[in-house]
């Protein structure tokens, strides 16, 4: 049995859940147009509740193939994962899912948007509703809550994308490469705001990046991935304080860890930014 023990970052007791990656790996079956493909071998990580923990490798290392396998839409093909007490083998709605582009329907509100997981679940009660609320509130969105995606920059659909994620409340949040798309400054900025998001209520985290100083600034540890197939090289604390401010990018300590990162990943990998 897992115990829960409240966050030494934040005071709040955790609301996330322990997952557990136990010698997990996936081949892709050969095809017609080629032979089989290992993406992943051999990957053992266990994520303490509540724990920010972001995956960074070359391009093809296999992190979104984990993350899938995590969120139940990939099967291992040698291992097992488990999310708490319960071992993932499909979706599973104590996970929440956060991809690169805001996938908003564009026929529907952002409020419309936000809980359509949640409607079709049949979970909209009034503690749900309150919870949105407060979430609109903390994303900068609660002026824009009826209007339609098109009529929103991109950063704020990506907004969006993590409110809908979060108002279900789940324990456990995937994202990959949620801030991709984005210029550096809007990137931050949402930086920042998942950082208040997260500090509210702090869940397991999984994000997926290519950009090492971003993984720095969010994560409790950075996973280091070698080239495919893909394995943990190396685990890095992150001994940051929080909250984090702005103001950390610029001091060496955080300079020292990108640095560090970026030394085991290897300069000659294309795709991995500082």
């Amino acid at each position: 049995m897992t115990v829960t023990t409240p966050s030494p970052r934040t005071g709040l007791e955790p609301t996330g859940r322990e997952i557990v990656i136990d010698a997990v790996s996936k081949v892709y079956e050969a095809t017609g147009r080629g032979d089989a493909v290992t993406a992943l071998t051999a990957v053992d990580l266990t994520l303490r509740p509540g724990e920010f923990f972001s995956l960074v490798g070359p391009s093809g290392c296999g992190k979104s193939t984990l993350l899938n396998i995590v969120a139940g839409l990939l099967t291992a093909s040698t291992g097992q994962v488990h999310v708490g007490d319960r071992r993932i083998s499909a979706p599973d709605r104590s996970v929440g899912i956060v991809f690169q582009k805001p996938t908003l329907l564009r026929w529907l509100t952002i409020e419309e948007n936000v809980f359509l997981p949640s409607k079709l679940a049949g979970a909209v009660d009034a503690a749900t509703r309150e919870r949105a609320d407060h979430l609109f509130e903390l994303a900068g969105l609660a002026d824009f809550r009826h209007r339609y995606p098109q009529e929103l920059s991109g950063g704020m659909q990506q907004r969006a994308s993590i409110v809908r994620a979060l108002v279900a409340d789940p324990p456990v949040l995937l994202m990959d490469e949620p801030f991709s798309a984005l210029d550096e400054f809007t990137r931050e900025g949402l930086q920042d705001e998942l950082m208040r998001l997260w500090t509210d209520r702090p869940k397991t985290v999984v994000f997926i990046t290519h950009n090492i100083a971003e993984a720095v600034y969010l994560s409790d540890r950075v996973g280091v991935m070698t080239s495919r197939p893909g394995t943990l090289r190396e685990v890095v604390d992150v001994s940051l304080p929080r909250p984090r401010v702005a103001d950390l990018r610029t001091e060496s300590r955080f300079y020292d860890l990108v640095g560090h990162i970026r030394g085991l990943i290897g300069h000659q990998h294309e795709g991995v930014r500082a």
